[in-house]
């Protein structure tokens, strides 16, 4: 039905394409969730006018080539992800927006509502992206002053609120340290189907903590893999990572994109200085400890688009063999949902397929 949809479906790994075995069904267990994400463009990149297009255009990229979801952000400086979303259903027919959700900004019960009201509108799933910090100047301008590791506890409470409130058909009574609610009897009813899943993003062990608790799935910036530690098996914690890619037939043309895409900027490395001497968020400086790390390394892993604070995530560089290698590993590790940074164009999410293809290739013989 969908041009292009197989190169990112097809990383998915089937069980007759594994040998019976215990270690191998454990893996194969562990890769099948494994789930894709483009993300949104956001308003402030772009013109009144253009922006919905734009929109449109990315989320019918991201559902004609597999991917599972897209990421709609959410911050101070940029529209409403609700309504974004809304936007992302009206115009494709499977893609699931995965909504980016900071309590700062909304009561838990309307979080619920909004995920009600599209199941009942839509008939679509969305998926829930719970974001605990943000950039510190949003926090102070809304006088917002919870230190770090207690914002984490703060989104434990709102996020099993809105759990409850999707998936009780009894009246709901909270009573936390942050937030109590009494005898709610909610309405839309919520298809069991259409319940979201919960993603955690955050690197430091309180938001580690979080997500075991809420049963979410972990998702931070990556180490490279020769450096990432993976997940903790014992903690039976469902983890992703948000990276970019970049990926071409040879690495010197992968490259060349690369750094025109994201050329060496004085003032977006002035902006990102700035901004690591105002945040508290542990993933921002734990990538930047690693850029001095990696800088002149050959590895596919690359932080120059942080560096020059274009974007906040890693990038993976190089051949579709390289690249898919690299991804390889991070299936390896553990991890089983991809958060991809937002595509220039189609072509970018078709040559991402192909890695993801080649990757399920090599996982597949390495579980053998």
């Amino acid at each position: 039905m969908y041009r292009g949809l197989q190169p990112i479906a097809a990383y998915r790994l089937q069980s007759h394409q594994l040998e019976d075995s215990d270690d191998v069904e454990n893996n194969m267990d562990s890769q099948s969730k494994i789930r894709v994400f483009s993300t949104c463009p956001q308003s402030s990149d772009h013109a009144s006018g253009e922006y919905l297009r734009r929109v449109i255009d990315v989320a019918k990229w991201s559902e004609a080539n597999g991917c599972e979801g897209i990421l709609v952000y959410t911050d101070n400086r940029i529209l409403d992800p609700w309504l974004v979303a809304e936007n992302i259903i009206q115009h494709t027919s499977r893609l699931s927006p995965l909504v980016a959700v900071q309590p700062v900004y909304m009561h838990p019960y309307s979080v619920a509502k909004m995920v009600a009201s599209l199941g009942f509108l839509h008939q679509r799933r969305v998926y829930l992206n719970m974001v605990a910090g943000g950039f510190s100047n949003d926090l102070v301008s809304l006088d917002d002053q919870t230190p770090h590791d207690r914002r984490y506890d703060r989104i434990v409470e709102y996020t099993e609120i809105v759990k409850r409130l999707l998936t009780t058909d009894s009246a709901v009574t909270f009573d936390g340290e942050f937030y109590r609610i009494k005898n709610v009897k909610f309405s839309p009813r919520l298809a069991a189907e259409l319940v979201p899943d919960i993603l955690m993003s955050g690197s430091s062990e309180a938001s580690l903590e979080a997500a075991e608790k809420l049963g979410a799935t972990a998702v931070k910036y990556p180490k490279s893999s020769s450096e990432d530690k993976g997940v903790l098996w014992e903690s039976k914690l469902d983890s992703g990572v948000r990276t970019g890619i970049i990926a071409r037939e040879t690495e010197e043309e992968a490259w060349r994109i690369a750094h025109q895409r994201f050329p060496d900027d004085r003032k977006g490395q002035l902006a990102h200085e700035l901004a690591m001497k105002t945040s508290d968020s542990v993933w921002h400086k734990q990538l930047s400890d690693l850029a001095h790390s990696t800088n002149g390394r050959n590895t596919p892993y690359w932080l120059g688009p942080f560096q020059n604070y274009k974007t906040f995530c890693p990038y993976l560089v190089g051949s579709y063999a390289v690249v898919a290698d690299e991804i390889a590993r991070y299936l390896a590790l553990g991890y089983q949902t991809f958060i991809l940074d937002i595509p220039p164009n189609e072509e970018e999410l078709r040559c991402i397929g192909k890695v993801f293809a080649l990757a399920r290739e090599k996982a597949a013989v390495c579980s053998r």
